[in-house]
């Protein structure tokens, strides 16, 4: 599991996160949005070992990443949106890697590369930037790491490798493995995530299942703007209107109007959920 309590971060004169706190448990694929600068990209290095909170404490299964031990270590694979192309084959990457990964299925790695249609015997430096992507999320997941953190997966994939990203991601997941996926682009993931979390300047606007969001908000797809809607949004055919939901009526989230709706609502969602 991991734990966020009390934590703050920043950059020099520049702070991201003043006192958060967050729990990321096994067996769940988060979904980590926010606009541009907000941390997602800084809270993923926390929680790898790649920076150091400036007070509070974050720690997988018990123990502070940061102090770089093996034993924590070998339980996490980050892949970040700006990756360094790693030299050689996939093949040759992933066999040197498995070395400090005890779990690593090397028959599992072969079997992805062929879901993901790539072939993991050619240089990296010969591969598109979509075909590296695809060889290091193989890579990633044969690793069989409990601790699975990945940054904007799907920019670079065209459509169809986006589809098999959802499906490879969505087979693999289990009971022992929490994957966490920060993305922009949450079309690409919107049937993947769940439980969600919205990270604004400094703090958490929200971390809840789907299950908590349609228990306290009802998304109605209709002709008419409601004018009492918390918010609202054109699409084909009508609008989508976000309203509070004490009958806790059934209805279909839109990941995209959700965020809207938070950032347009902050306190009044902050409210709500916690």
């Amino acid at each position: 599991m991991i734990t966020i309590n009390n934590l703050d971060f920043g950059y020099k004169s520049q702070p991201v996160f003043r006192n958060i706190s967050l729990a990321f448990e096994k067996g769940n694929i988060y979904g980590l949005l926010g606009e541009n600068g907000v941390g997602k990209t800084s809270l993923l290095k926390l929680i790898s070992g790649l920076q150091k909170s400036t007070a509070g404490t974050c720690e997988v299964d018990g123990i502070a990443p940061f102090n770089r031990l093996p034993e924590t270590l070998q339980k996490i694979y980050f892949i970040s949106e700006d990756f360094a192309i790693p030299e050689g084959t996939p093949i040759n990457n992933v066999r040197e890697l498995g070395m400090f990964y005890p779990n690593y299925d090397e028959s599992l790695f072969f079997e992805l590369c062929k879901e993901l249609d790539v072939d993991p015997t050619r240089k990296y430096a010969e591969m598109s930037f979509g075909q590296q992507k695809k060889c290091l999320i193989s890579t990633a997941l044969a690793l069989n790491t409990d601790y699975l953190l990945l940054d904007e997966p799907t920019n670079g994939l065209d459509i169809p490798s986006k589809t098999l990203f959802r499906q490879v991601i969505a087979k693999h997941a289990n009971d022992n493995r929490t994957i966490i996926i920060s993305t922009h682009q949450v079309k690409d993931v919107e049937n993947l995530i769940d439980p969600i979390i919205i990270l604004d300047h400094d703090e958490v606007l929200l971390k809840a299942s789907f299950r908590e969001i349609t228990d306290k908000l009802y998304f109605d797809y209709g002709m008419e703007k409601d004018d009492t809607a918390l918010y609202s949004e054109m699409i084909p055919g009508g609008y989508v209107n976000v309203i509070r939901n004490p009958e806790g009526l059934d209805s279909k989230v839109s990941i995209e109007v959700l965020f809207n709706t938070v950032m347009k609502n902050k306190q009044t969602i902050k409210q709500l959920f916690n």
